[in-house]
């Protein structure tokens, strides 16, 4: 009689990787991991500019709302800095020297000495509005230096932009069965070395444990990634996933964890993505569709917008 092994666990020691630790596993009550790679863990305590950490926030937020923050805050200073030029007093701004200018003109006068323009027709009187023009100057230089840096960071930084297919799969694999998932990248950069780790979690016993499981992968590393890859852990004897059902995994708050670590070409540096899957998000007894398509030179592409197509078996399909 032969007795099945136990799958290998990690020891808390053993989860530099992911870093949960056992009270984030004990005590969650939502997936640990999000579909876009970021953590349900909400961190208080660390002051107001530690919190919202605005350096960061401008490197990683999306280019929309950069760009949106970008002219919100142009606008917002000339609006202050016309603003104060009216307050200053009702002759701070000439025009010709001989009419004082409305809002709308301290506006675009503002406008010109933020960008350092100075066509010459509006002109400040006096020692506030001076005051006011060397502030603004001073503004001016400073902010479009740092919008500057700013925007070389964010196309100097390294991203992995890779596309997981939106749902997981148990599908057959030789004379058993698999779950497997699939990415593409979406840019047309290599990367290389590209290594995958997929983590299988569940809450097991009757003490209501959570346990990680790192799942043994048909294939760890492509060395090149031109195309698309399938990564594949058979479901065999030594499998945690051995015997489980879907509702087994929802019951038991399941979650495939994946990391995934490469080389950018164009950086020379490692890049590295992250996603997950819940229970409802895997597909029992399925088949990825096929992707890739020949052109009419010859030459072997794929159709990135479908990497997430699937095709339902039937139950006899071994």
């Amino acid at each position: 009689m032969s007795v099945k092994p136990e799958p290998v666990q990690l020891r808390e020691e053993d989860l530099h990787d992911l870093g949960f630790g056992a009270v984030v596993a004990r005590e969650s009550r939502e997936r640990l991991l999000n579909k876009d790679g970021t953590f349900n863990v909400e961190r208080r305590g660390r002051g107001f500019l530690a919190s919202i950490s605005p350096y960061h926030a401008l490197i990683t937020m999306p280019w929309p709302a950069y760009f949106a923050l970008v002219v919100g805050a142009y606008l917002v200073t000339n609006l202050f800095f016309a603003a104060a030029y009216k307050l200053a007093g009702p002759g701070s701004l000439e025009i010709a020297g001989h009419r004082t200018a409305s809002f709308l003109e301290a506006f675009f006068f503002s406008v010109q000495t933020l960008a350092t323009i100075g066509y010459g027709r509006i002109a400040p009187v006096g020692l506030s509005a001076n005051v006011l023009v060397t502030v603004e100057s001073l503004v001016g230089l400073l902010g479009f230096a740092l919008a500057t840096g700013i925007l070389f960071a964010r196309f100097s930084r390294p991203v992995a932009t890779i596309v997981f297919s939106h749902n997981a799969i148990i599908a057959p694999f030789h004379d058993l069965q698999a779950f497997e998932f699939r990415i593409a990248n979406r840019r047309t950069n290599e990367v290389f070395e590209v290594h995958a780790e997929v983590v299988f979690s569940r809450i097991e016993g009757a003490d209501r444990v959570r346990r990680f499981y790192v799942l043994p992968l048909e294939r760890e590393k492509v060395v090149f990634f031109p195309l698309s890859w399938t990564v594949v852990h058979a479901i065999d004897d030594k499998s945690p996933l051995r015997g489980l059902s879907q509702q087994d995994l929802i019951d038991s708050d399941a979650e495939f964890l994946v990391l995934l670590t490469g080389v950018d070409e164009g950086f020379s540096q490692m890049v590295l993505t992250r996603s997950s899957y819940k229970p409802e998000e895997v597909v029992w007894n399925a088949r990825f569709t096929n992707i890739f398509r020949r052109t009419r030179d010859g030459r072997l592409s794929i159709d990135v917008g479908r990497i997430h197509e699937f095709e339902e078996l039937s139950k006899e399909v071994p």
